[in-house]
């Protein structure tokens, strides 16, 4: 079915490695992967297999050390970043979600939103239009004036993924998004980055130990000692 369809995100032979000798350990050994527009896919394994790192290779957060890879129709990194402007990329085509949702405690949720707005150039009137617009589609709006420290835990993570899809973003990185909720609140969660998948024909890549969620995920990619496994 994705064959018809240009990839969001295409690794080839990426690896990534941290000090050099006898230190040297290598985190991602020569990932390939292709990941398409309207696809939620997972990132499984233990602690220390890679999976943050790849995530954060694909966020541009991290150099690779060889390899190439290609975002949203432009490829990036080639033996080395061919942008120089890394910020500037990651607001045009990448939003993050985390575990903690990391909302400034002392901004509204609206205006969480609408800050990541401003450091893109829109102006203050369209940036809170868009916030807004953003918290409806999320099922919060009647939030938007409220502070990080009286949302629930589900409220502050649809904040979190609003603000996450702020400028439209093709990709999303989810790191653990789920592990701090139960079993509904993640649920909805997946349901909405589904959404977003669909809607806005993005790529999602989740970085997951969490079970309640795999039946939620279009394919499943187990990483161990830095290679990827076959999909689980």
């Amino acid at each position: 079915m994705m064959q018809d369809k240009q990839p969001l995100i295409s690794i080839e032979d990426i690896s990534k490695h941290f000090g050099k000798g006898e230190t040297r350990v290598d985190a991602l050994r020569n990932i390939t992967l292709d990941i398409y527009p309207e696809q939620v896919i997972g990132l499984l394994g233990p602690s220390g297999s890679g999976k943050s790192t790849l995530l954060n290779v694909i966020g541009c957060i991290l150099e690779p050390s060889s390899g190439r890879m290609g975002l949203d129709d432009e490829t990036v990194y080639d033996g080395h970043w061919l942008r120089s402007d890394l910020r500037g990329l990651r607001l045009e085509k990448i939003g993050f979600i985390f575990q903690a949702h990391n909302l400034i405690p002392f901004l509204s949720a609206i205006d969480n939103i609408a800050v990541v707005l401003g450091l893109a150039g829109y102006s203050a009137t369209v940036a809170q239009k868009r916030a807004q617009e953003l918290l409806d589609y999320l099922e919060v709006g009647n939030r938007a004036n409220s502070f990080p420290s009286s949302l629930s835990g589900g409220e502050a993570q649809r904040v979190a993924i609003a603000r996450a899809l702020a400028n439209k973003p093709r990709i999303v990185l989810a790191d653990e998004p789920t592990a701090a909720l139960d079993s509904t609140r993640a649920g909805i969660v997946m349901d909405l980055l589904r959404k977003v998948a669909v809607e806005q024909q993005a790529a999602v890549v989740v970085v997951t130990h969490d079970e309640k969620i795999y039946d939620r995920l279009d394919h499943i990619f187990h990483l161990r000692d830095g290679v990827l496994d076959k999909e689980v």
